[in-house]
C-alpha cells in the first residue's frame, strides 16, 4: 500500500467534530441500523470516561474518511458511531433547553446550549430554523435527522422508514438516559450536562484513516480486514454501483428496485461474506483478481446502467451456488451433491469455489457432479494430505473457471483433465499419507480422521457409515495419555505416534469407554468385538502395539487410500 494516498492519525471526538470540518454519509450508504444493544454499549463507554474516578480514554475504533480537501469528508466507515454520538449531544441539548425553559440558571445554560450546538452539531438559522450541520446523513435518513432531531422538534412516528424510526428511538433512549443522569446531580445541572459532553468529547478517541478516493478506501478495507478489523467494503461497492445509476438520472423507482435486489443478495450472504462471494462470482465470469484489486476491477468494468444490472443479474444467478458450496447444511441440492459440498467445507478448502460456481452455471447436473467430486478428491490429496501451497492451485482453478464460462470446456471430463497439474500422483499421495499426523484435539482434524477411517472401511465392506454419529468415536490405540502398560513407549515416541493415522480407529463409543487407557493386551479382545473391519484387524494382525506396527498399519491404509481418493481420468 505504499503508493496509496492515505494518512492516519488518532483524534478525540472533540478534535474530530469540533474543528469546523463537515462530514457526509454518502447518499447510498446503508441506513442507520443501531439498536438498544449498541446504544447501551456506547452509553456505558460514555459513563466510564465521564466518571470523575476515571481519567482514561476509550478507544472507539477506526473511522475511514474520504476527501480531496481538508475541510469536508465522506464517511466511508463509521457512520453509525458518528450519527449516534451526534444524537447523544442533541439529547444533552434538549435537557439544557428544558433547564432554560424553567428559568434554571437560564442565561448560563443558554450560553452552554449555544456553545455546545455550535461546536458539535453546527449552526441553526435563527429565522428559518434550517440547520447547517457538521454531519449529513444518507438520502433515506437525512431528512428526518435535519428536520426533526437536529432542531429538537417533536418527533413524528407515522409514515416513516424503519431506519428513521430507529433514529427517533435512539434520540428518545438517550434523552431518557440523560434525564436519569441528571437525577443523580446535586449541584448545578447545567454544568453537569456541559461537563458530560466535554468529558465525552475528550475521552472518546478514534483512529482516523483519510483517503483521497474510493479505490484507496477499498484497499484500506481489504488491508484491515486481512488483519482482523472488519470494515464494510460491501457498502463501498454498493455506493459506487448506485452512484452509476444515479448519475444517469434514473427515476427513484429504478433505484428502489436496485436497492431491494441488492439488499436481498446481501441479506442472504451476510455483509461479511459478500466480498468473498463477489470475488468468486467475478473470477468465475471475468478474470482472476486479488481481493485488494476487486474494487478497481469492478469500477473499470461496470460503468453504466446496463452493466450494473448485468452484474446484479449475474450475482442473483450465482448466489445459490455460492451458498450451497460454503453453507451446504442449508442447501437445496440433492443429498449426494450436498454431501460432497460438506466434505469441502470440512476440509476448509475454498479455492475451487469460482470453478464450481461456473460449472454449476454452465454444466448439466451429471457433469457438475463429476466436477464437484473431482474437486473433493483433489482437495483431499492436495490440501488435506499433501499440504501443498495453494497459490498455484488457486490459479489453475481460476483459469479453468473462466474456460468453463467461455464454454471452452463443455463437460466434466474436459474440466477434470485441465486440473491434472494440481492432482498429486499416487506415489506423492501415498508417501504423504504414510507420514500424516492429524491432532484430533483439533475439532476439524477429528472430523477428518473419522471421515478417512469411514471411507476406507467403506472401500472394504461397501457399507456407508455415518462417521459423525455420536455412537462412534476415535480410538487412539496408543492412548493420548498412556498409563500403566505403555512403558515401552518413550515420551518422544508417544508424541510422534499418538496422532498418526495408523494409531487411530473407529470404535463404538461404549467399547471405547471400557478400554480407555488400558494396555494393548487388554484392548485386543474388546477391539475384536467392533463392527468395523479395520478395527478388528488391529487385534487380528498385531501381537503387540509398537511404533513399527503403527507405521505398518498406516502404510496399509495409505495403499487403500490411494484407491479410495483416485480420479481415474487422471491416473
Amino acid at each position: 500500500m505504499s503508493t496509496t494516498n492515505f494518512n492516519t492519525s488518532n483524534k478525540t471526538y472533540r478534535e474530530l467534530i469540533g474543528n469546523g470540518h463537515i462530514y457526509s454519509i454518502p447518499s447510498f450508504q446503508r441506513d442507520y441500523s443501531w439498536d438498544e444493544e449498541q446504544w447501551d454499549d456506547l452509553w456505558q463507554d460514555i459513563l466510564e470516561v465521564t466518571s470523575e474516578k476515571n481519567d482514561t480514554a476509550h478507544y472507539m475504533g477506526y473511522l475511514v474518511l474520504q476527501s480531496d480537501n481538508s475541510k469536508s469528508f465522506d464517511v466511508i466507515d463509521g457512520q453509525q458511531r458518528l450519527t449516534t454520538l451526534s444524537i447523544v449531544v442533541l439529547s444533552v441539548l434538549k435537557n439544557l433547553s428544558n433547564l432554560v425553559s424553567i428559568n434554571e440558571d437560564s442565561a448560563n445554560n443558554q450560553q452552554r446550549y449555544d456553545e455546545i450546538r455550535r461546536t458539535y452539531i453546527g449552526s441553526l438559522d435563527s429565522v428559518t430554523l434550517i440547520s447547517k450541520t457538521k454531519l449529513t446523513l444518507n438520502r433515506n435518513n437525512d431528512n428526518y435527522f435535519q428536520n426533526y432531531i437536529v432542531p429538537l422538534r417533536p418527533l413524528p412516528v407515522r409514515g416513516f422508514k424503519s431506519s428513521e424510526h430507529l433514529l427517533r428511538k435512539s434520540f428518545e433512549w438517550f434523552d431518557r438516559k440523560v434525564q436519569e443522569f441528571l437525577k443523580g446531580v446535586t449541584t448545578n445541572k447545567g454544568e453537569a450536562l456541559a461537563g458530560l459532553v466535554e468529558r465525552m468529547a475528550y475521552g472518546l478517541f478514534f483512529t482516523i484513516i483519510s483517503v483521497t478516493d474510493e479505490l484507496n478506501a477499498y484497499k484500506v478495507f481489504e488491508t484491515l480486514n486481512a488483519r482482523g478489523v472488519k470494515l464494510s467494503s460491501t457498502d463501498l461497492l454498493k455506493n459506487y454501483l448506485f452512484s452509476v445509476i444515479h448519475r444517469e438520472n434514473q427515476d427513484q423507482q429504478e433505484l428502489r428496485v436496485l436497492e431491494n435486489r441488492w439488499e436481498s443478495i446481501v441479506s442472504r450472504l451476510g455483509s461479511e461474506s459478500f466480498p468473498d462471494f463477489l470475488r468468486a462470482h467475478w473470477v468465475s465470469r471475468f478474470k482472476s483478481v486479488r481481493h485488494a484489486e476487486l474494487y478497481k476491477a469492478v469500477r473499470s468494468t461496470i460503468s453504466n446502467r446496463q452493466s450494473v444490472f448485468e452484474l446484479l443479474r449475474g450475482m442473483e444467478e450465482d448466489v445459490d451456488a455460492f451458498l450451497s458450496i460454503t453453507s451446504p447444511e442449508s442447501s437445496q441440492w440433492s443429498p449426494p451433491l450436498k454431501k460432497l459440498a460438506e466434505y469441502l467445507k470440512m476440509f476448509s478448502v475454498r479455492q475451487p469455489t469460482p470453478l464450481l460456481i461456473a460449472a454449476h452455471r454452465k454444466l448439466d447436473n451429471e457433469n457438475f457432479s463429476l466436477v464437484l467430486k473431482a474437486c473433493v478428491i483433489i482437495s483431499f490429496r492436495y490440501n488435506v494430505i499433501c499440504g501443498l501451497h495453494t497459490n498455484d492451485q488457486e490459479k489453475i482453478y481460476q483459469i479453468v473457471a473462466q474456460k468453463i464460462s467461455s464454454e471452452d470446456y463443455k463437460n466434466g471430463n474436459e474440466v477434470i483433465a485441465a486440473m491434472k497439474t494440481i492432482y498429486p500422483n499416487d506415489n506423492t499421495f501415498k508417501s504423504s499419507f504414510s507420514e500424516k499426523i492429524l491432532n484430533t484435539t483439533n475439532t476439524r482434524n477429528g472430523r477428518i480422521v473419522r471421515y478417512i477411517l469411514a471411507e476406507i472401511e467403506k472401500q472394504e465392506t461397501n457399507v456407508d457409515i455415518d462417521f459423525m454419529s455420536d455412537k462412534y468415536s476415535i480410538e487412539h490405540v496408543l492412548p493420548q495419555n498412556p498409563e500403566f502398560g505403555w512403558e515401552d513407549f518413550t515420551d518422544a515416541e508417544v508424541e510422534a505416534m499418538v496422532y498418526r493415522l495408523g494409531n487411530m480407529a473407529l470404535l463404538e463409543k461404549g467399547i471405547n469407554r471400557e478400554i480407555e487407557n488400558k494396555p494393548f493386551i487388554d484392548k485386543k479382545p474388546k477391539l475384536e468385538t467392533s463392527i468395523f473391519v479395520f478395527t478388528k484387524n488391529i487385534s487380528h494382525e498385531n501381537a503387540e502395539w509398537t511404533s513399527e506396527r503403527i507405521t505398518a498399519r498406516q502404510n496399509k491404509l495409505a495403499n487403500i487410500a490411494t484407491t479410495v481418493w483416485r480420479l481415474n481420468q487422471l491416473a
